[in-house]
């Protein structure tokens, strides 16, 4: 398992990371969709882990939307004078909302489950309130890259990376070794506080690197911001890990050996991005 997880990320990373950085915008915008496409499908075994017909219906929806926006908002059309396209942030503020909400299905949960766990309906608008941001939010933080800095755009998706797999990584290990009060053990029984908190403090690593580089900034601003950045990021774990429980998935896919589905690489990606794009338009922009 192990092997399968270190070979996966050998290939995995160099690709992720020359998409982030050497793409321009236009062609990235194009690249995620297939990636969006296969966590569609993954979905879509969420909102009827039986029905073939049904997983490929919510695909072909979420594939419609996606390259509608790519169509009606091209790459150059994206940020006009420090604004973005009402588009796209309109999309990005629905999506922070759906975060919102699913925070308070998370913490009611199982109670809220009597909600919509038998709808359809539902698990399929909360797969598009998921998908359709995170990708939103990708493709505007991209592109912030102009012709003066290439790599500014790219840069920024990267850091959200980076405190999410700080966050994830001192999350395991903390409650690996402390791990002794359960989180939200209805959700996901292996996560704890102790966890949690190891993994908000591995977050301060990227803070560090921020000043360090880019010794400007506040640094109050940067930390509350990283913090909240990994919480949100937290809720969107959790959100998967409850949907998953209530279709009687384990993991979302077999794509990514050692890794799972590209749902379990992306599920607190999901999260951080659309809330971390709504910051930075609000403090940097």
């Amino acid at each position: 398992m192990l092997k399968q997880r270190i070979i996966t990320a050998i290939w995995l990373i160099p690709l992720v990371l020359g998409a982030i950085f050497w793409l321009p915008t236009e062609y990235f915008s194009w690249a995620l969709v297939p990636v969006f496409l296969i966590a569609a499908k993954e979905w879509g075994q969420i909102i009827d882990k039986g029905c073939q017909i049904t997983q490929w219906s919510f695909t072909v929806t979420i594939g419609v939307l996606l390259i509608a926006l790519n169509i009606f908002v091209p790459a150059d059309e994206l940020w006009f004078k420090g604004h973005l396209h009402p588009v796209y942030l309109a999309v990005i503020l629905i999506g922070a909302m759906w975060w919102a909400i699913s925070f308070l299905l998370v913490i009611s949960y199982p109670k809220s489950s009597a909600l919509w766990q038998k709808s359809h309906m539902f698990k399929s608008m909360f797969g598009q309130l998921t998908l359709i941001p995170c990708f939103a939010a990708l493709i505007a933080l991209k592109g912030l890259s102009s012709e003066a800095s290439p790599y500014y755009g790219g840069t920024l998706v990267f850091l959200v990376m980076l405190v999410v797999w700080a966050t994830d990584s001192g999350a395991y290990f903390a409650g690996k070794s402390l791990g002794k009060h359960k989180l939200m053990p209805n959700v996901s029984p292996a996560k704890t506080i102790e966890g949690l908190i190891g993994g908000l403090v591995t977050s301060m690593i990227i803070v560090a690197g921020v000043m360090h580089y880019s010794p400007e900034q506040e640094l109050g601003l940067v930390i509350v911001v990283t913090l909240f950045v990994a919480l949100v990021s937290a809720v969107g774990d959790l959100s998967e890990s409850m949907f998953k429980r209530v279709a009687g998935i384990k993991d979302s896919g077999t794509i990514l050996p050692g890794h799972g589905g590209i749902l379990d690489r992306i599920d607190s990606l999901t999260a951080a991005l659309p809330v971390f794009t709504l910051i930075y338009i609000a403090f940097w922009m």
